[in-house]
């Protein structure tokens, strides 16, 4: 630490200096109020400053502390003062002072110097760790709230299908074990077109934070930009965005990508067209036989994530979807959620929780089902909330 004290004590200085130069301390002591003062005005830094409150009286003295608090605002000051005088505190303390040192005659309250400035320290450490952490809320909250509202709330299909989709940020925790819900990468869109036809988009930016979250707004303002009939050819639309995306810093700088599922639903034919970018299988849950399976095969049906490489390729998948029945489309963080802490070999909530899950839901409204979903894979990290943004979409039809 870097130390200013001002004393009134000359026979006392080299031993308080003394003491206060443990562990490499910078100590700066003087008994002249205006060479104090000259310390206190020069651009140096210190950490704390230590101060006898009556030097050269008690006026004075909070005069002087006064000029510290409007010169140097955020450096702790300590104020030294006999048991006797204790009292005269007071008015330091509701001014701003940090903390006191009680003086006796022997000196005993050497011992105890270091300790107390070390604490004055940490304490204002700790208030601007704090400033700093609900700014971060602040921020954080505000971006959030900005990602939210590009996801869709009301999602209308038509009549014999219905569609739920709900999205959960993962969390941080900062001073004080306070949670931070952060900006994430997950996105996903959902409408109907002209011809009946329901188009379906999931999609997860690599990392978390507000890098994520940019890469998402940019993908979502490209597809905003897509006329009508680009929508139809799901691996032709796939591929533009790839395309577009590889041009953007913001997703592709320092190895940046997004994995996305994108499918167009003809509820005429029940057919799927879809085309997939290194994510997660769409899951479909036949209701009738309780069946549960992924439509395809990841390497068979999936190209690169995009953003990595500009002439990417993927592939036209059709899939037909059955009556009664739910297409669930997700990202990882649902089979990725764990508990934190343990010991155990690490287990993931896995595609067994998923299925167990959708299993239990099958008679259950499709809102129920998806609560479930989130509420089982978060029981599963045993309190410690999933590490990573969480989207599902489940589409079910009659």
């Amino acid at each position: 630490m870097r130390i200013l004290v001002c004393w009134d004590d000359a026979a006392q200085v080299e031993l308080l200096k003394m003491y206060l130069s443990l562990d490499d301390n910078a100590v700066f002591v003087t008994t002249d109020r205006d060479q104090f003062l000259t310390f206190v005005n020069s651009p140096q830094t210190f950490d704390v400053i230590l101060m006898a409150a009556s030097h050269p009286d008690y006026d004075i003295g909070f005069e002087t502390f006064q000029l510290i608090t409007e010169i140097r605002p955020t450096c702790p000051v300590v104020a030294a003062c006999p048991q006797s005088d204790v009292y005269r505190i007071a008015r330091f303390m509701t001014a701003g002072l940090r903390s006191y040192l009680i003086r006796d005659d022997n000196g005993d309250f050497m011992f105890l110097v270091q300790a107390i400035l070390e604490a004055a320290v940490r304490q204002v450490d700790t208030e601007r760790e704090r400033q700093i952490s609900a700014q971060l809320r602040k921020e954080v909250e505000s971006v959030r709230e900005l990602q939210e509202s590009i996801i869709p709330n009301n999602i209308e299909t038509p009549d014999g299908f219905q569609i739920t989709a709900r999205y959960e940020s993962s969390q941080i925790r900062v001073i004080g074990s306070q949670p931070v819900t952060m900006a994430g990468g997950d996105y996903y869109e959902a409408f109907t077109l002209p011809d009946n036809r329901i188009v379906m988009l999931v999609g997860d930016a690599s990392g978390h934070g507000m890098k994520a979250c940019m890469s998402i707004f940019t993908m979502h303002t490209l597809i905003r930009m897509i006329r009508f009939d680009d929508y139809i050819d799901t691996a032709k639309l796939v591929k533009h965005i790839n395309h577009e995306l590889c041009k953007q810093s913001v997703v592709s700088g320092e190895g940046g990508f997004i994995t996305m599922l994108y499918g167009v639903f003809d509820t005429e034919t029940r057919e799927l067209s879809w085309a997939c970018a290194g994510h997660q299988m769409p899951v479909l849950h036949n209701l009738d036989t309780d069946e549960i399976t992924e439509v395809a095969e990841a390497e068979d049906a999936s190209g690169l994530p995009i953003g990595i490489f500009e002439d990417g390729d993927y592939v036209n998948n059709k899939t037909y979807i059955p009556p009664r029945s739910r297409l669930m489309l997700y990202t990882d963080g649902l089979i990725e959620a764990f508990p934190s802490g343990s010991r155990e070999e690490h287990v993931e909530f896995g595609m067994d929780g998923l299925e167990r899950t959708m299993r239990a839901a099958k008679d259950k409204p499709v809102t129920e089902c998806m609560e479930l979903l989130f509420s089982e894979s978060f029981d599963f990290t045993k309190g410690a909330g999933r590490h990573d943004d969480t989207s599902i979409m489940i589409l079910e039809s009659e």
